[in-house]
């Protein structure tokens, strides 16, 4: 499968098409056929979820990195069910186009398939998501098996998964060496065979996931994983230099930090000063 990407004609493309529906699964398939790269962001809330839909990101995930950014959580793993639902249905309720993803948080699947079934009906039926997101590989195959069987279509997630933190021994690239290598490719393929419609590849060595993009027939999606997956993501908040710390693999596209500063400093000035609010944003009897 070629990885070279092409440039679609507006019509058919997944970023920057016109349409009047939401992304599925099969839009996702149908640009890896053509070699099309999309672009996907976290999001988790209404009116940055509404900005994102605009600007014609196809895939939007409500993920458990909400635990940090969202939360103040220092890892991933103290974020609930109960608290990204709400999260999930602010960005289904202000999005047109984009396919909403949810993040399956830790401890609300590992235990079983039955597990992994009534959490994501949750996100689906509560949340209103079109799809979901879990992280690990063959050992959670029979969980994408029956979420898949049941209508819940699946986006895999391997390399770095921060919910196995610490197992991993840190946030760490995974898949150096040959044997870590094939066993996340293998890993790979069967959670395709599993019918995950994507998988994510998270740090890992920028040769071992264009192998992997390679041998899939469904997308990847990158974030520290070189150029060659087939599409990107980064935490919003991350790719808008938000937050105080990101990691190598980040580009900033953005200084909202300084801009958010700076502008909640002049209002404050404003208020000491008494030059806020003028007569015009008063009202009269």
């Amino acid at each position: 499968m070629s990885t070279t990407p092409t440039t679609p004609s507006a019509g058919n493309s997944l970023y920057g098409g016109v349409t009047n529906r939401r992304v599925t699964v099969r839009d996702l398939a149908a640009a890896k056929e053509r070699g099309e790269r999309w672009p996907m962001l976290t999001a988790y809330d209404a009116l940055t979820s509404r900005v994102f839909d605009e600007a014609g990101i196809p895939v939007l995930l409500v993920g458990d990195s909400a635990a940090n950014v969202v939360y103040g959580y220092e890892t991933t793993l103290p974020v609930t069910v109960d608290e990204l639902i709400p999260l999930t249905a602010a960005v289904t309720r202000s999005t047109k186009r984009a396919m909403v993803v949810a993040d399956l948080p830790f401890a609300s699947y590992q235990a079983s398939p039955q597990q992994a079934l009534e959490t994501a009906s949750r996100f689906m039926k509560e949340g209103r998501a079109q799809a979901v997101k879990l992280e690990g590989g063959r050992a959670v195959a029979p969980q994408v098996e029956l979420l898949v069987s049941a209508g819940v279509p699946v986006m895999a997630h391997l390399g770095l998964t921060p919910q196995s933190v610490n197992t991993l021994g840190g946030y760490r690239v995974q898949g150096r060496g040959d044997e870590a290598a094939e066993n996340l490719l293998k890993d790979a393929k069967e959670l395709e065979r599993a019918g995950a419609f994507a998988v994510v590849l998270e740090c890992v060595p920028a040769d071992l996931a264009r192998r992997v993009t390679e041998q899939l027939a469904v997308p990847t999606v990158g974030i520290g994983a070189g150029p060659d997956t087939d599409a990107q993501v980064l935490v919003w908040q991350d790719m808008a230099g938000l937050s105080p710390k990101v990691a190598k693999f980040v580009k900033t596209y953005a200084n909202l930090h300084e801009t958010l500063r700076d502008a909640a400093s002049a209002f404050a000035g404003e208020v000491v000063s008494g030059a806020f609010p003028e007569e015009r944003h008063s009202y009269s009897a």
